[in-house]
């Protein structure tokens, strides 16, 4: 007969909310994910899923057949649930250090503070065949659930690390990449800048931009030309614009 969890007060659920906020899933080494694609591609990844959690009456994929599923009432998925319209389906992930790769095109993001942002960025860096990202200090926690879900599932694909940026660009340097920082100042149309074979890319904070330090530490100050009465291009856009031109 199989048990159904339909308490709020049940200690798994307890458990379960918990992992809402960023100090408890870093203790835990876990965090939610939600929705069949991105349970899906999490188990494509080989990622390690703790547990999965369906709601009563939810038909489930095949896959989650050979998983560990705790089923719930609506009233207890409603209650771990952060999306407005629930599917029905998540799962505790356990937090793994990323696979390395070969790095050839690396993304530098310091101080994204919009969820949707960093997500779109992560999703877009996967897109255009990014090696690695490495989030710099202030910018939203990775695994904030806004992130995960606008990443749509990209966050499995590429190594994504978070260090001190004043760390990490002088070992890109030492290992023979050419970075590049995003500014309006004293910074070049990005098109009159040859990409090399190893390239970093430094994108900043929404609002001032890349830090000052970080920009004199570039080898590049590049720009995207605006034609029309807007002060600036959105960051997720003008990671984009940057990524694809230097991949191709």
């Amino acid at each position: 007969m199989m048990v159904i969890i339909t308490s709020v007060q049940n200690k798994y659920v307890k458990e379960w909310k918990k992992l809402h906020k960023r100090k408890y899933r870093y203790e835990k080494n876990q965090f939610l994910i939600e929705g069949f694609h991105l349970i899906e591609e999490a188990y494509k990844t080989k990622q390690s899923i703790e547990t999965v959690i369906v709601e009563e009456g939810i038909a489930i994929l095949p896959i989650i057949d050979m998983l560990d599923v705790v089923t719930v009432s609506k009233q207890v998925f409603k209650e771990i649930s952060q999306t407005e319209r629930p599917q029905g389906i998540a799962a505790v992930i356990n937090m793994e250090s990323p696979q390395p790769k070969e790095e050839r095109y690396v993304l530098l993001l310091d101080a994204i503070q919009d969820p949707g942002n960093l997500g779109t960025i992560i999703r877009t860096a996967d897109a255009a065949g990014f090696s690695n990202i490495i989030l710099g200090r202030g910018t939203v926690d990775l695994y904030n659930d806004k992130v995960i879900r606008a990443t749509q599932g990209s966050l499995f694909h590429i190594p994504i690390v978070q260090k001190d940026l004043t760390e990490s660009i002088p070992r890109l340097k030492e290992s023979g990449f050419s970075v590049w920082a995003t500014t309006l100042q004293r910074a070049k149309n990005y098109r009159d800048i040859e990409p090399s074979e190893k390239t970093a890319i430094i994108l900043g904070n929404e609002g001032s931009g890349v830090d000052e330090t970080l920009i004199n530490m570039a080898d590049e100050l590049v720009k995207i030309p605006i034609y029309g009465k807007a002060e600036s291009l959105n960051v997720g856009i003008a990671a984009g614009i940057l990524m694809y031109y230097i991949r191709n």
